[in-house]
């Protein structure tokens, strides 16, 4: 696992998230890490259950 979160590290330090510098990359924890980009991908995650309008009431 610690490859694939260099991985994600070498990632965001390319390409930094908005507001974010690769010094902040760099000095992030594993676990803050893992939590941003999961919330950076959360729309990907999503299935759109109840976005097409079907609402059961």
């Amino acid at each position: 696992m610690k490859t694939k979160i260099e991985e994600l590290r070498s990632k965001y330090m390319n390409d930094p998230p908005e507001g974010m510098t690769v010094m902040d990359i760099r000095n992030m924890s594993d676990d803050d890490l893992l939590d941003m980009d999961y919330f950076l991908n959360d729309d990907d995650l999503d299935d759109d259950f109840g976005e097409e309008g079907f609402y059961i009431f």
